[in-house]
């Protein structure tokens, strides 16, 4: 059965309630807030009232005295001043070549390393606390894997409102995947996907999917080409969607201006997604090399979440215990072999379900891979950057780049470990 070909309400319409709603699951008044100003202040002006002035919170700080490391191009400056004003960085240097402004608000970091903040481009905010954990283990940007009800849009927005409680969010709203499940609720256009047969599979379902993220806002698409490796009754390599299906999600996205970021884990699965044309394949377990070669002509990036797998190794399930142990020297091999060939790598964490590890131990086991420290660094900082579109804003603290920062207690370049557990973060200025 099809769907009938009725376009989703007008963006603004849906918009301001979409976030609304999300806001109340995601636990924050902030984002219902941001819900009204994305309105265009419409509520505001029939009560006569108007959006606070301070709606949106930036900070000004001076990080004095440490050792500065660039992830762009591996340089080094000790005795470091950085300044940040109204969230931005507007100077930067060894101390004496700086101009400090009178009066600042200093971070002494004398004894530590300053990097720019870190993004983990594979990760699931469904609550305000799931963000405030992440911010504060350092990931101050991230791209969403996804959510149920759309949360991920709420968590955007009130990092925009509030940068000091959320990382920076590139949102991907719900998933285009075969089951739906309670994600019907989530929009009422979705409802009529739960009478098909055979779930969101024909052209049009996906259509209908894809074009009900774009009215609802969000930044990327994503979609899956293989089951899922964390439940022990699904077998990541069977394959759910065909070239053609994904290549019809990959053109209803582009018609939108957006990408796609696809789960996948078996080879031909892998190569499926990444000739259909996805701007990142996320997981990857299996991907061989002709699928790598395939991604280094084209650009498309890897985010392999080796976190995740790892954490299956870990688990008390049997099965999903020998599925992290299999998975996880395969998938390594993979990293490094795709580091060799020069596909472009992006750290994640895949962290979902209300527990949100730090994105330095991607890092971490971007390393154990075999990548070298720094470039190990640049997969959670300018390369994923890069993929998220922010790289001349994020990534690096360079003039004119976003106030984020990491402090640590140690040299990253001789133990990228320190990056997990950051003495201090700074958010647009502000210091968490």
């Amino acid at each position: 059965m099809c769907v009938e070909a009725t376009p989703p309400p007008p963006r603004r319409l849906t918009r301001r309630g979409v976030l609304a709603g999300a806001a109340a699951l995601a636990g924050t008044v902030a984002a219902a807030r941001s819900a009204a100003a994305a309105d265009g202040g419409t509520a505001s002006a029939a009560s006569g009232r108007h959006p606070s002035p301070t709606a949106s919170r930036r900070g000004s700080l001076v990080i004095e005295g440490g050792t500065l490391l660039d992830p762009a191009t591996g340089d080094v400056t000790e005795n470091a001043v950085v300044v940040i004003e109204d969230g931005t960085v507007r100077a930067v240097g060894r101390r004496g070549g700086v101009t400090v402004p009178r009066n600042a608000e200093t971070l002494d970091a004398h004894g530590r390393w300053v990097l720019p903040g870190l993004v983990d481009a594979h990760i699931h905010l469904s609550t305000a606390a799931e963000a405030r954990d992440a911010v504060r283990q350092g990931a101050t940007s991230a791209r969403s894997g996804s959510t149920t009800f759309f949360q991920d849009i709420a968590v955007r927005e009130l990092a925009r409102h509030s940068p000091d409680l959320a990382p920076r969010l590139t949102a991907a709203g719900v998933f285009v995947t075969p089951d739906l499940g309670e994600t019907v609720l989530a929009d009422p256009d979705l409802t009529p996907l739960a009478r098909l047969k055979d779930g969101v599979r024909s052209a049009e379902a996906l259509r209908r999917v894809v074009q009900v993220n774009l009215a609802r806002g969000a930044d990327v698409i994503k979609t899956r080409v293989n089951e899922r490796a964390g439940l022990p009754e699904q077998d990541p390599l069977a394959q759910v969607y065909s070239h053609e299906q994904l290549s019809e999600i990959v053109a209803a996205a582009r018609r939108g201006g957006k990408g796609v970021l696809c789960h996948s884990y078996s080879e031909q699965g892998c190569h499926d997604a990444v000739t259909a044309g996805i701007r990142s394949l996320e997981h990857g377990a299996f991907v061989g090399e002709r699928t790598l070669h395939e991604m280094r002509r084209r650009g498309t990036y890897f985010t392999p979440t080796l976190t995740a797998i790892a954490g299956l190794a870990e688990s008390a399930d049997p099965v999903l215990a020998e599925r992290g142990r299999t998975y996880l020297p395969v998938l390594e091999r993979a990293v490094l072999a795709a580091h060799g060939m020069g596909v472009p790598l992006a750290a994640g964490t895949d962290s979902s379900g209300g527990t949100v590890r730090p994105i330095g131990r991607e890092v971490e086991l971007m390393r154990a891979a075999g990548l070298p420290a720094l470039d190990a660094i640049r997969t959670a900082t300018t390369g994923a950057a890069r993929l998220l579109g922010l790289e001349r804003t994020v990534g690096r603290l360079a003039r004119g780049f976003t106030g984020d920062a990491v402090i640590l207690d140690g040299d990253p370049l001789a133990d990228v470990a320190l990056l997990k557990k950051p003495a201090r973060v700074v958010r647009a200025g502000i210091p968490l």
